[in-house]
């Protein structure tokens, strides 16, 4: 079985000490995920590329930026420049989903779309051949610590064969309730890579906790191979 990689989302961490929060973990996870919401695509304000750059200094692990906003083309080139090595979408926000994938890969980052719970992957195949990511959500977006969407399990087993049967490159990232207790449902279905929010961050050992996942992952892939 494919090493599933590990993305912890940084909504639930504590911002007064973000480097420190992301630097203890850096050496246990995949990836970095950082949740850009504007108040208007979703009703919640999170942060600007001053935040993604202080963690692309802190760290050297990769950033993938998840654009909840309703102006992708305006604001992506933006968190390319601030650090961000993907940078994912909502295609419904946009008339011209096809150049804002354009526009992020010449803005020198990798691309993603993002499928929201209640949407289908019609754009997701229309992007496949540009994207390097299809971010599947299992919540819908907005706050951390929701409930995993177990519904949403079969569309990203949908989604990992759309990928395969067109041997394209991207990866299935799976974003939203993603714990201990959910892990298998994912994983299961075909994730290549998991957000996990407040899994990690959950406000008293947020590198056990990543550890933790880690080693939960490592034994599902055991039990896979057998």
């Amino acid at each position: 079985m494919k090493r599933v990689q590990i993305a912890p989302s940084i909504l639930t961490a504590d911002f007064g000490r973000i480097t420190e929060e992301v630097s203890s973990v850096a050496p246990v996870v995949d990836w970095f995920h950082l949740d850009v919401m504007d108040g208007h695509y979703v009703d919640n304000l999170t942060f600007g590329a001053s935040t993604v750059a202080a963690i692309d200094r802190a760290v050297d692990t990769p950033l993938h930026v998840h654009l909840m906003i309703e102006n992708p083309a305006k604001f992506a080139p933006v968190f390319a420049e601030a650090g961000a090595d993907r940078i994912s979408f909502h295609p419904e926000v946009v008339d011209d989903p096809a150049a804002v994938v354009d526009l992020i890969r010449e803005a020198g980052a990798e691309a993603g779309v993002a499928v929201h719970p209640d949407s289908d992957l019609g754009w997701a195949k229309r992007l496949l051949d540009g994207v390097a990511v299809v971010l599947m959500m299992t919540v819908r977006p907005g706050f951390g610590g929701q409930k995993f969407l177990a519904e949403v399990v079969p569309k990203i087993a949908e989604a990992r064969k759309l990928v395969d049967q067109a041997g394209a490159r991207a990866d299935i990232e799976v974003d939203g309730g993603v714990n201990l207790e959910t892990i298998a449902q994912p994983v299961g279905a075909g994730a290549d890579v998991l957000v996990t929010g407040s899994a990690v961050y959950d406000g008293r050992d947020p590198v056990a906790a990543a550890i933790r996942i880690r080693e939960r992952l490592d034994m599902l892939a055991k039990e896979g191979d057998r």
